[in-house]
């Protein structure tokens, strides 16, 4: 599903213009970066929780030469489904 086609779906699900729920999607994502940055969790309860993941720095490998590459610490979004979501899928 493509950006329009997710405005487009949540636009028509709660009955209001493709303008506003482009607003409300971007301020929902605006929010978890937002607290993601701070390092706070963000859940929805039945769906799931977004987090960030501190990845350590390490030594890995130049494909191309195998010769090693320092690699710097870094933060990473995580998302972690609900039991809920799980079984829905499932």
């Amino acid at each position: 599903m493509t950006k329009s086609e997710l405005i487009d779906a949540v636009a028509s699900a709660a009955n209001v213009s493709k303008a506003d729920a482009e607003r409300t999607i971007g301020a929902f994502f605006d929010t978890v970066v937002s607290n993601a940055k701070k390092g706070d969790k963000v859940a929805w309860p039945g769906f799931g929780a977004f987090s960030v993941t501190k990845r350590p720095a390490r030594t890995g490998r130049n494909p191309r030469t195998g010769e090693p590459v320092n690699i710097k610490a870094s933060n990473a979004m995580k998302f972690s489904a609900s039991s809920t979501l799980k079984s829905t899928l499932n």
